[in-house]
This record gives structure tokens, sequence and C-alpha cells, in this order.
């Protein structure tokens, strides 16, 4: 019997457990993306380098679990928090706490002309570390677009508001249209976010809607050969509830070693800033340093 060096046989599980992962996700409709890959991963156990975020809106954990069957199902696949909350309401300083690890002060929703932040956020630390990142929004019509347009609303996309990273932010801040290719390739970046518009995130327009999108996208990633890898966590989560429910939100982790997994432990959006930190391999954030790690929550840390 030809002997097999330990390289090559981690090599073949790992190829293997890609195929399988890419042929039990499947294309059909009614099936999960990537309904059984967990039980193909454990074999190599790939270390997170990639966290891909999707937003909704304004919408709690109970609303999001009774009127977002698809989002349901994948949160009962994989795992979803329990008493996962947003930081304050409106809209706006959530986001700006994901991106930045702070609310810097900002208690409106009001453009980025009128809260220029001059300090360093999830997605410029990660490019200055040599790694990569990446936002695209729904409705943009140019990169890093400073005022709102159509369907697109400027304060849900946070990395606008880093005055000091403008530079950056108009070579990565992107329309959703690249988010095909890149998952196609394989070449999702870090740090990754998805902004949709005000209908597909459910601000403007109903759950129901906001969860038939969700199902387009997510699922075309959860197929794509970055989650087969396992290299890549996908998060679900919303800026911040209707006001009526303690602002705690549905926050989903998809990844395939994660299975049926319910946190109970208690998370912030700075607990996700703090996520995106330790995949891009750079120092948490304001807040998010002394917060718990969604990913070590999830088991993947």
């Amino acid at each position: 019997m030809i002997p097999i060096s330990r390289a090559l046989r981690a090599a073949v599980v790992g190829v293997v457990a890609a195929l399988l992962v890419a042929a039990l996700a499947g294309s059909g409709s009614a099936a999960l993306p990537g309904a059984d890959a967990s039980a193909v991963a454990r074999a190599g156990r790939p270390h997170v380098t990639k966290l891909l975020v999707f937003m909704v809106e304004n919408h709690s954990l109970q609303q999001m679990r009774s009127e977002m069957p698809w989002l349901n199902r994948l949160a009962g696949r994989y795992g979803y928090a329990r008493r996962y909350h947003g930081l304050t309401h409106p809209s706006l300083p959530n986001y700006l706490g994901i991106a930045g690890g702070d609310t810097f002060g900002v208690t409106d929703d009001d453009p980025p002309s009128a809260h220029p932040i001059r300090a360093a956020s999830v997605f410029g630390s990660a490019i200055r570390a040599g790694r990569t990142a990446t936002t695209y929004a729904e409705g943009m019509t140019s990169r890093c677009q400073l005022d709102n347009g159509g369907r697109y609303l400027v304060r849900h996309n946070p990395w606008t508001y880093f005055r000091s990273e403008r530079r950056l932010c108009r070579r990565h801040d992107v329309p959703l249209s690249r988010l095909r290719g890149d998952v196609g390739s394989g070449s999702l970046p870090r740090v990754g976010l998805v902004v949709p518009d005000a209908c597909h995130d459910g601000h403007d327009c109903s759950l129901a809607t906001a969860d038939i999108w969700l199902r387009r996208q997510v699922g075309r990633v959860l197929r794509g050969p970055d989650f087969a890898s396992g290299h890549l966590a996908v998060v679900v989560t919303a800026d911040e509830d209707d006001g009526d429910h303690g602002n705690r939100v549905l926050t989903v982790v998809a990844h395939p070693r994660v299975h049926h997994v319910v946190v109970r432990r208690s998370l912030t959006h700075y607990s996700l800033s703090r996520a995106y930190a330790e995949v891009a391999g750079t120092a948490p954030l304001r807040h998010a340093a002394t917060s718990r790690s969604l990913l070590r929550a999830f088991g993947l840390r």
C-alpha cells in the first residue's frame, strides 16, 4: 500500500468536504442551502477568516421569527442568538456601533455631512492590516454615496460616515451588483457588509418581502465556494427592533460547523464589531474590545 502523507490526506479531505457541501446545498427551492454541511465540515475544522453580514431593519426577534419563514428555518438549521440586542434607537448609531465599536455620541439619522467621524472603522482597520473589506450597498449609484437616492439610505451604509477613511470607502464601498461575482469566484472579503435597499431590508416593505430577498441573496452565498470551504461565516441581524420589544433582535449565524445552536448569552452589536476584528486579525475597536465575541459564542473561535 502506498503511504499517504498527513498533509496530502488533509488536502483530500478538504476537497471532498467542499464537494459534498456543494452537492448537499443543491439548488432546489424548498431546501435550505448547505442543509447537511456541518456533518462533513467537522473533518477539517477550517479557521473562520471571513465574515459577511446582512442587515434587516427595525424588527424584533419575535417579529422576524414569525414573519420571515425562510430566515427562521435558517436559524433553526444553523444557529441564532436569543439575547442579542441593538444598542439604541434610531438606526444610525447601531450601524456605527457595528462598524466602529462606538455610537460616537450620534442620536439621530442625519447624513455623513452632519457626523464626519475621524476615527478608524473595522473596514479601514482591515485594509490597513493588509486584509480585504467591502461594503455592498443596494441602490447606490456611485461608490461611497454620501446622500440618499431612491431606495438607498445612506444612514444604513456606515462606512460613509468615517471621514478619515473616505479614500478607502470610495474604493471598497460598492454597489450590490458586485456581490454575485465575488461569491462565484470565491473572493469575498475578510470583512463584508451587505446593505439591502429600504424595501428589501424590511424598512419600507414587509418582512415577507425581505425574507424572499434574503433567500435569494444569502442562499447564493451559502452555495458558494467561500462557505463550502468553511472559511466564511454568514450573519443576518437587524439594526434595532420596532421600539416595543426591548431592542432584542434575531441574529442568525450560519457556518458548516454550526448545527442547531441556540446562544443564550447576552450579545450586542459590539459583539459583532469584535467578530469583524477577529476575522481581520486586528484589535477590536473601542467598546468591542470589552464585549463578548459573537464568533466565540457560536463555537467559531
